[in-house]
């Protein structure tokens, strides 16, 4: 294979540790084949639209990271319009807070355009291109209108809902026909892989061509489910490291009468939130048993908060934190620890550690790799329980775990209570299971998996050249 081009909405230097075990297991790839990180600066600038904004290029090691920065009307249109106001919420099957309406898909396009003519002055002729979720679903039919005739493939991080979902969006033929001029289309989940080979066969007639193959668009592609993993050893080893052992430390000695519970997330509606604090509020109730001895600490770190949805929940997350400890709260235990700001990763491990029980409970989710850390961090002899989502991606590989739909608070709330309660053998049995599945198929295993496919696909066009979209 010759050099690896990763193309991504924001880059990361795989240098820092801080990049978290994606940047990492990229950086490895990067590495060998003294590869290129494509992607936007993160910088915004006070130029008219289309104007070609300044390229910034510096050296990781033997990787080059380049980025191109965005003007204001750009990155509102462009990531703030189209990739997190219509297509985070379609693909989290949330159609109800899709702004269809405020034209956003040409600042969409033009910024992939625009990403497709800056990057393919930087390309070599056996150069391998990955392009990474959502944001850019577009830009390999731009490069291939540029001429571009490199193998290119694309990884959706999160969810792909059923056809008829996805053909609420406006214009999604032109969508769906731009992954199509990838060679290689990843998804998290089998779920996600049967979403897009449905819609391709009902909507773009779509032939199988055998082992995951399919002819459309007068073209080739094979499409896979990859199911992302974390570096096992890697967070073990935090796990292990002064920081997480004196959180780890500090938390047993605080919590020493009580079994703690832990929620780790983002906040954003598709993680479940309010519906968690539901089923929480639903097991203080229905087994008071677990008053004064149960203490959920819930960090939901702060995410877009200048777009309503997000306010929204904020504060109805606030309102059902305040209301489960005015109700059950004594004057020695506060029934839920809510924090609304984000905790350094090198303590999350030693949190995890000290939990009974981890709430892992998405209404969607593409994969959800808090669960995994949570798996590696446990003491094997020791291990606490993991109540997951069914509707996380991650569900269709850790089936030892306690799966809930998190929309039956009290069917969660059962669960969460058999959590607490679990023999040890049994909690042991679960968990040498579930981290035999995440150490199978960890961040090197999915990296290696895709590229290996990309290398073995043919990127036949039939004599017939892309046209643009």
């Amino acid at each position: 294979m010759g050099r690896l081009v990763v193309v991504s909405n924001r880059v990361a230097d795989p240098r820092k540790t801080a990049a978290g075990g994606l940047a990492v297991a990229l950086g490895e790839v990067l590495n060998d084949s003294g590869g290129l990180w494509f992607g936007w600066s993160g910088k915004l600038v006070e130029e008219p639209v289309g104007t070609e904004t300044q390229m910034h290029v510096h050296h990781a090691g033997p990787v080059t990271l380049a980025t191109v920065d965005l003007t204001r009307e750009d990155y509102d249109a462009y990531y703030v319009g189209y990739s997190n106001g219509v297509l985070w919420p379609v693909f989290h099957y949330r159609l109800d807070l899709a702004d269809f309406d405020a034209g956003y898909i040409e600042g969409y396009r033009r910024v992939n355009q625009m990403f497709a003519r800056r990057l393919l002055a930087m390309l070599q002729p056996d150069d391998v291109i990955w392009v990474q979720d959502y944001h850019l679903i577009p830009l390999a039919a731009e490069l291939r209108s540029l001429g571009c005739t490199q193998r290119i493939g694309y990884f959706l991080h999160i969810p792909l809902p059923p056809p008829l979902i996805l053909a609420a969006i406006p214009g999604h033929d032109w969508l769906m026909k731009g992954l199509c001029a990838y060679d290689l289309v990843g998804f998290q989940s089998n779920a996600d892989l049967d979403h897009f080979c449905r819609y391709i066969q009902d909507e773009a007639h779509a032939q199988p061509a055998g082992e995951g193959r399919w002819r459309v668009f007068n073209r080739f592609i094979h499409a896979a489910a990859f199911p992302i993993g974390i570096d096992v050893g890697e967070f073990r080893a935090l796990t292990a490291a002064p920081e997480a052992q004196e959180m780890y430390q500090r938390m047993s000695r605080e919590y020493s009468r009580r079994k703690l519970l832990v929620g780790v997330d983002r906040l954003d509606y598709s993680k479940g939130l309010p519906q968690r604090m539901r089923a929480f509020r639903e097991l203080l109730a229905r087994y008071p048993e677990t008053r004064q001895s149960a203490t959920l600490i819930q960090i939901a770190s702060p995410s877009r908060e200048d777009v309503s949805a997000y306010t929204d929940i904020l504060h109805e997350l606030e309102s059902l934190c305040g209301s489960i400890n005015g109700n059950y709260g004594e004057l020695d235990w506060m029934p839920v620890r809510y924090m609304h700001r984000t905790v350094a990763r090198a303590r999350l491990p030693g949190l995890y550690r000290a939990s009974r029980v981890a709430l892992v409970t998405p209404l969607r989710d593409g994969m959800n790799l808090v669960c995994k850390e949570f798996i590696a961090a446990q003491n094997p002899e020791d291990p606490g329980v993991l109540v997951l989502s069914r509707f996380a991606g991650a569900a269709e590989q850790l089936k030892e775990a306690l799966l809930v739909n998190p929309y039956d608070s009290e069917g969660t709330a059962a669960a969460i209570h058999l959590a607490l309660q679990m023999p040890l053998e049994e909690r042991r049995e679960r968990h040498k299971a579930l981290l035999a599945t995440i150490r199978r198929t960890d961040v090197h295993w999915w990296c290696d998996s895709f590229l290996d496919l990309l290398g073995q696909a043919e990127a036949e066009e039939s004599g017939t050249p892309w046209l643009r979209l």
